[in-house]
């Protein structure tokens, strides 16, 4: 069974990939942080964020076994992840690994902005999970402030407005719902009750889809 999860920023989705891998015994990828990887490669070669060339052979040289979680998960190299990942030919590069990752037995559930609509369009549940952006502000600030990090909470608003525009509006694999997702909106549910309610979408597609 291949799930994918779809959303903007700091809507959830990170979560309930894990929460959800969890409760049906599936792999998990969080693809983001494969993005967020390429731009920080770019950042510690002192390159700008649009040098195609560096980005894509980054892109090539990823080892995912040797992800640092905590660091990939910062507020700078989320922004710039954003950016890089807007770049075609980096897309191009990950997508066949995405794909791999996926299709290996026994499932999958994947994250991320373009996995229900570009990376496994035939994917046998999609959940697209959407919350108000002042609320998405509000947990990606408590978060950064559980890891120790400053968080301004109005810049972080500002920064998430950003992004969801530069997602919507990119060219490559904008993000968008895919036709037969089912949408999950956060915004008043607590960890919890989204995990439930996304359990509950899976469970109501299985025998549809099969």
């Amino acid at each position: 069974m291949i799930i994918a999860i779809d959303g903007p920023a700091a809507s959830g989705k990170g979560t309930l990939g894990r929460r959800l891998a969890e409760h049906f015994r599936l792999r998990h990828l969080d693809t983001g942080l494969i993005y967020r990887a390429v731009a920080k490669a770019l950042l510690d070669a002192g390159r700008p964020l649009d040098d195609r060339e560096y980005a894509v052979a980054a892109a090539h040289a990823l080892d995912p076994q040797q992800f640092d979680e905590k660091v990939l998960k910062g507020h700078a190299i989320g922004e710039a992840a954003s950016i890089v990942s807007a770049i075609p030919e980096v897309r191009t590069a990950l997508l066949e690994f995405q794909r791999d990752f996926a299709a290996a037995a026994p499932g999958a559930v994947l994250d991320g902005r373009d996995i229900g609509t570009v990376i496994c369009p035939g994917a046998d549940v999609k959940i697209f999970v959407v919350a108000a952006a002042e609320e998405r502000a509000r947990r990606r600030a408590l978060e950064l402030k559980a890891s120790g990090q400053a968080a301004d909470e109005a810049e972080i608003l500002a920064d998430i407005l950003r992004r969801d525009e530069r997602d919507r509006t990119r060219a490559a694999a904008p993000l968008r719902r895919a036709d037969d997702a089912q949408e999950l909106d956060t915004t008043r549910l607590n960890v919890d009750e989204a995990v439930a309610a996304a359990v509950a979408i899976v469970e109501d597609s299985r025998p549809r889809r099969s």
